[in-house]
């Protein structure tokens, strides 16, 4: 038997979210996130599988994680339960939150940003230097701001 928590794509609201990621982010950059050819089912496992990290927040006061690809989930050493359950300003050290803070803003201000590197840290306090970093915002099928992503291919451990 397999838990939708080991493979959370399978999930109906993942899927859906999966949709608000992949189509926010072509919205605002003018490009796709990833080869759009498939089923809502198969984007949403080709997402979770690729190569590249792939996070996201809510819009709660204190934004919750709520999708993290398995190279994100490896690399914050986390579970989808717990990563789910983690304030997103969790990621970056206390130092660094005031940047990261701004970073958000300045993304909200404009649809997204293509120019972020900075330090991050896991859940068991590894550090590591992530570079080339494009932060979006999420949008609903209404066009109405529902969160936050951000996605990179490049880090490294420090």
């Amino acid at each position: 038997m397999t838990s939708d928590l080991q493979f959370p794509w399978q999930q109906t609201a993942i899927i859906h979210h999966t949709q608000r990621l992949l189509s926010s982010f072509h919205h605002w950059t003018g490009f796709p996130l990833l080869d759009a050819t498939g089923t809502p089912e198969i984007l949403a496992q080709k997402l979770f599988a690729a190569p590249f990290v792939v996070v996201s927040h809510g819009t709660q006061a204190d934004p919750i994680l709520n999708y993290g690809n398995q190279i994100a989930l490896t690399l914050w050493e986390m579970d989808w339960k717990q990563f789910t359950q983690t304030p997103s300003r969790l990621t970056a050290e206390p130092i660094a939150q005031a940047d990261r803070d701004r970073l958000l803003q300045r993304a909200r201000e404009r649809g997204y940003i293509d120019d972020y590197e900075g330090v991050r840290i896991s859940h068991t306090g590894k550090r590591f230097y992530i570079r080339n970093v494009i932060l979006w915002g999420v949008l609903d099928a209404a066009g109405t701001p529902c969160g936050q992503a951000a996605t990179f291919n490049q880090w490294e451990m420090l």
